[in-house]
This record gives structure tokens, sequence and C-alpha cells, in this order.
């Protein structure tokens, strides 16, 4: 199929719905399936933020850079973002039952291995495997429900499919903070081993194949290679360039290649019989809006909520279910939003709700940048709910957006776009945000340790103590007196506060502007094309 025919068909008024055929016991009924996929999904979101709140006892246990904790986080964002499309397309060709299953088994395997590791380089190595087998399971998830659902109820299923994702995102931090506390770092990824047995035992008894009739079948093996290409060097020029430097040599070539391949992977999809991405299909404002809103809104929340783990625990001296349990107020609010943001975006439509959620999260975070050392539980809490309200509109209504206005046949392929925009979008977020706190560190440390009266460091010393002061660790010296390290950890933590204040203002930014992203949105076209289309 070429993909103007794709477009065509997507742009036409729809169909009506095929009446899909009751489910008869366990196997393809709705619900369940929703709560088999559920589990799976749930997997990939917690291990999203769930690493966040290890991240500081990885470090001290493994004796970890700054640089490696971010690759902790990167490392994962970055295959799911490379990996997405082409597993979406996996789906859509070879059955999404299929792929999830095999994306389960692989995750599950990958994060036992993780917790065995005894080097910073082999977690690093196995978080790259878990966003492997994560980007299989994330759009066959999706390409599920779409098939499984009658139009009238996808919203809902949308909705709450949408209250796993954001209430294992936020939920990430609480559950950390009581398996590093109470077991050991290694357990944050232990326990995806039940849980993800437990997912294919539920999906070999409920799930049932869907593919459309006018199914790819055929696979773009250059396009694949191309866009994984510009993907790759894209974000890892992101996440180098505070290392290297922004004006480095090194950053802009991967930045060129990444465009450049970029271009080649534009005209290539242009030309073949039956495109990786059909590139007609960003013709659809609402689905190319969806896409980017979904980057936004990553950005603002990934890339915040990556310093706010270190902000709790050491700046405020919080142990890791403290600062868990301190973000409840985001995890409640982003679990009981979720679902009625579904059931509006069904009355109203997505426009009016997913332009709320921007506004409440460009509020929400501006908020953040104001937090000082001393910032009590109460306004911290104000800020963090707010943010949840704010997000809940915009994990569903986007998911919607792009899937909907996807013709039936490629909707792995934009259950991928729809996941790999969010990856992208957090790995964006974590290497911008994460480039503006260095850079604010770097700049204001030197002057705020002169006008303390401290005793000078040489440059060698200067860049290790950034470093911690990067992670809200102050660099007291081993048998400092008292006075002297109670001034040290004074400066380090007013110089970290300073820079994650930069960093949010940053973040406040990207929200605004994912507001006026919002009012290109609209009800998906296709969504009707779903439930009982090519049962097999």
């Amino acid at each position: 199929m070429t993909s103007q025919t794709t477009v065509d068909k997507a742009d036409k008024a729809p169909e009506p719905a095929s009446v899909p055929t009751p489910a008869k016991g366990l196997r393809g009924h709705p619900w369940l399936t929703l709560f088999a996929v559920a589990i799976g999904v749930m997997m990939v979101a917690l291990d999203g933020t769930i690493v966040a709140i290890a991240n500081p006892a990885i470090q001290k246990d493994l004796g970890a850079t700054f640089a490696d904790v971010q690759w902790i986080t990167n490392g994962y964002f970055l295959a799911l973002a490379v990996a997405l499309i082409t597993a979406g397309k996996l789906g859509d060709r070879f059955g999404h039952r299929q792929t999830f299953l095999i994306g389960v088994v692989g995750f599950a395997a990958a994060s036992g291995a993780i917790g065995l590791s005894d080097s910073i380089a082999l977690v690093v190595t196995f978080r790259v495997l878990q966003g492997l087998f994560g980007a299989l399971l994330m759009p066959a998830a999706l390409g599920l429900l779409r098939a499984t659902f009658p139009a009238e109820k996808l919203n809902m299923a949308i909705g709450i499919w949408g209250m796993v994702i954001g209430a294992s995102t936020a939920g990430g931090p609480i559950l950390g903070g009581l398996l590093v506390q109470h077991v050991s770092w290694q357990s944050v990824f232990f326990i995806n081993v039940p849980v993800g047995i437990i997912a294919v035992v539920l999906g070999v008894l409920i799930l049932k194949d869907h593919r459309a009739e006018n199914a790819p079948r055929s696979f773009d093996v250059v396009g694949i290679v191309l866009l994984s290409a510009a993907m790759f060097c894209l974000v890892w020029a992101l996440i180098k360039a505070p290392e290297w430097g922004w004006g480095d040599g090194m950053t802009w070539t991967f930045i060129v290649v990444s465009v450049a391949s970029f271009v080649l992977f534009a005209l290539w999809e242009s030309k073949v019989k039956e495109p990786l991405i059909p590139l007609a299909l960003f013709r659809s404002v609402p689905l190319s809006a969806g896409v980017v809103l979904m980057v936004l809104m990553a950005i603002a929340f990934m890339g915040g909520l990556f310093f706010v783990t270190f902000y709790l625990q050491n700046v405020h001296g919080m142990s890791p279910v403290d600062s868990g349990l301190h973000l409840l107020p985001l995890t409640g609010m982003m679990i009981v939003g979720s679902p009625l943001a579904g059931a509006m975006i069904t009355k109203v439509g997505p426009r009016i709700p997913l332009a709320g959620g921007m506004l409440c999260t460009a509020v929400a975070m501006y908020g953040m940048s104001t937090l000082e050392a001393g910032t009590g539980s109460g306004l911290m809490s104000l800020w963090f709910a707010l943010l949840g309200l704010g997000l809940a509109p915009v994990m569903v209504g986007a998911t919607e957006v792009i899937v909907g206005n996807a013709p039936m046949e490629l909707s792995g392929v934009a259950g991928g776009l729809q996941q790999a925009a969010m990856q992208i979008g957090g790995s964006l977020g974590t290497a911008v945000l994460g480039a503006v706190m260095a850079s604010k560190v770097d700049s204001d440390l030197p002057d705020n340790w002169a006008e303390a009266k401290l005793p000078p460091m040489s440059e060698a010393q200067l860049d290790k103590a950034a470093e911690a002061v990067q992670v809200g660790v102050a660099p007291v010296p081993p048998k400092a007196p008292p006075s002297l390290a109670d001034q040290i950890t004074s400066v380090a933590h007013d110089t970290f506060m300073s820079g994650m204040s930069m960093a949010c203002l940053v973040a406040t930014g990207v929200a605004v502007v994912a507001v006026f992203v919002a009012f290109l949105t609209k009800r998906g076209v296709n969504a009707e094309a779903g439930a009982g289309v090519g049962h097999i």
C-alpha cells in the first residue's frame, strides 16, 4: 500500500464500526484484555521512574559518577525511543499479541540481569536491553486495545490505560523508596520478574490477536536503519553535549549526521512501496500536534522529576521512602485524573482538556522553580498535586489523538509514535535540563564558594565538587570541622537550588509552548475502525 492511499483513507469520513463479536470466555474479552496488557505496560512505565529513587543508592554502591547515573536513565529512554516505531511495525506485521508476549519475557529477564549486575557498565547495558524489549510491548498494548474495544468505549479504555501509565510513572518513586530502604536497590529490578510471569500467563490466556486485512506484509529495512540512526545520533548528541560542550565538533557531528539521516529517511519513505512510516500520515495536523505535545510534556515532566528526587533525598535529607511519599500527591492526582480525563475527552473532545492540562503543568513547574532548600512539605505537595492534575489529561488525550487519527492497519506504528514521542521527550528532558543544571552549577559554584570565604580549590577539585553539587551532595572533606561542614553544605545546597530553579523555568517555557500546540488537536477520525476488525 502506498503512503498516499493510507492517508486518503484516513482523511475520508470513517465507515461505521463493525460490531465486535461478543467474547466467549476469557480470550478476547475487552476489559480483561485491558487488565492483561496493563500488567505488562505497568512494568515499563514503572521502570521509567522507579530507578530515580534508586539512583543515589546505585551511585554510592557502584561508585558511579553523575554522568553514569544519567546513563541509567538515558540508556533506557534511548533504546525505547530508537526501537518503538520499528517495534510497532513488527506488531502490525506479525500480530500484537506475539510481540507483546515476547516483550514481556525479555523485559523481565533483563530486569533480573540488572539485579545481578556488579558494575555500572552492566547495569547500563541491561537497561538498554530493558528498553528494547519494552519497545516491543508498549505499542502492541495500544494496538490490542484499539482493535478490541468498540469506538464508544475506546476513550475510557485509553483513560484507564493512561491511568496505569501515569500511576506507575508517578508511583515508581514510592515503591522504589520502600524497596531501596528496606531491601536493596537490586530489588527494584528483581520485582519485575514475578510481575512479568503474571503478565505472560494472563497474556497467553486472555489476549486474542487482531490484524487489519490490509496490514503490511513486508519490511522497510532501509527505513528502519535510517530512522534508528537519525534518532540515536540526535539523542546521543544531546546527552553527550554537556560533557563535550555545545560548541564541540563531536556534538555537531552527531547532530549533522542525525539531520542527514532524517532527510534520507524522508526521501526513502516517499519512494518505497510499504514504508515504515507513511509520511503522508503527518498530513493529519491533529496527529502531528499530538506527537509534538507528547514530546513537550515528557521534557517538562521527566526532566523535572529527575532533579526532584535528588532535591528530596540529598538536600532535604529524606529517606527513599519519605521522598517517595512526598510525591504521593502527584501520584494520587494522576490516578484520579486519568479516567476522569478520558470521560471528559469523550464528551467535549481533547482540545480544551489538553490545553488546560499543559497550563496546569506550566504553573506547577513554575512553582517548583521557587522551591528553596528549606521549603516545607505543604508547599511542595501543592505543586506536585497540580503537576499530576495537569499531566493526566495529556497522557490520555494525546494518546487518543495520535492513535485515533491513524488508520487501523497502522495502529502499531501509531502506538510506536506515541510512545517514542514520550520516551524521546523524557530523554531530551533529562539531557537538556541536565545540561541547564550543570551549566548553572558550573557558573555559580566558584563565586558562591569564594563569597563564603571557603578554602580555595584547584580547578580539578572544583570540577569534582561541581559534579557532587549537581546531585545535591555537599563536597565536605573527611574530618572537616562541623562549622566548616555546615558552611560547605549551605553553599552546595544553595547552588544546587539555583540550578534546579533554572531547569524548572526552562520546563515551564516548554509547557507554555505545549498549551498552544494543544489547540491544534482534535478527536481521532479513525477511532470507529477499531473493534471487530480482522479478528484472527
